[in-house]
């Protein structure tokens, strides 16, 4: 085959490649946004004030089959917020014995109950970290960079939750037992 031809191939082939995948209707679970939950209504236990709390409520009401529940007695699951942090370690040092890298954790514990109170996701830890390099000169910099790490972590964190509720199965009803035989 000719050289100049060489990298014409290449694309072509590669293009019909990316038209086979797009056209046999591949997608990833999830990659449009939005969930398919078992529940038809939730009741989220974070304060009105909490940053964590109004970005799940906010992702929660863009399915469109989702009520967020003002009290937990109307709710057909209640998510239970057991334990929130935010932490920052050291992660190393400079020949100084300055820090020259911080360690941020976000760490978030929840459980998820029906009406009844039976469990229908057990308590349930996601523990997120990033690293960030740190100066002296750019202290205000380097604090800035932080939150916007936690805010970052804060996504990432409402969507490894809203994964963990979509894949929740409902409760099975309790079995009625069978009439006695006389």
């Amino acid at each position: 085959m000719n050289a100049a031809r060489l990298p014409f191939a290449r694309f072509f082939a590669a293009l019909f490649v990316v038209a086979l995948l797009a056209g046999c209707g591949f997608k990833l679970r999830g990659s449009n946004g939005t969930y398919n939950m078992p529940f038809h209504s939730i009741y989220v236990g974070f304060p009105d004030t909490s940053p964590l709390g109004t970005e799940l409520k906010r992702n929660l009401r863009a399915a469109d089959s989702v009520v967020i529940a003002d009290k937990p007695e109307g709710a057909d699951a209640q998510l239970v917020v057991m334990s929130e942090a935010r932490g920052r370690q050291i992660l190393s040092l400079n020949n100084l014995g300055r820090v020259r890298e911080y360690l941020l954790t976000y760490t978030f514990t929840f459980r998820v109950t029906d009406a009844k109170g039976a469990q229908l996701l057990g308590p349930t830890e996601i523990r997120l970290s990033r690293n960030m390099a740190f100066s002296e000169q750019e202290v205000l910099a380097k604090e800035a960079e932080a939150n916007l790490l936690y805010r970052d972590m804060q996504s990432d964190l409402v969507q490894q939750i809203l994964r963990r509720l979509a894949a929740m199965k409902p409760a099975a009803p309790a079995a009625t037992p069978a009439p006695a035989a006389s």
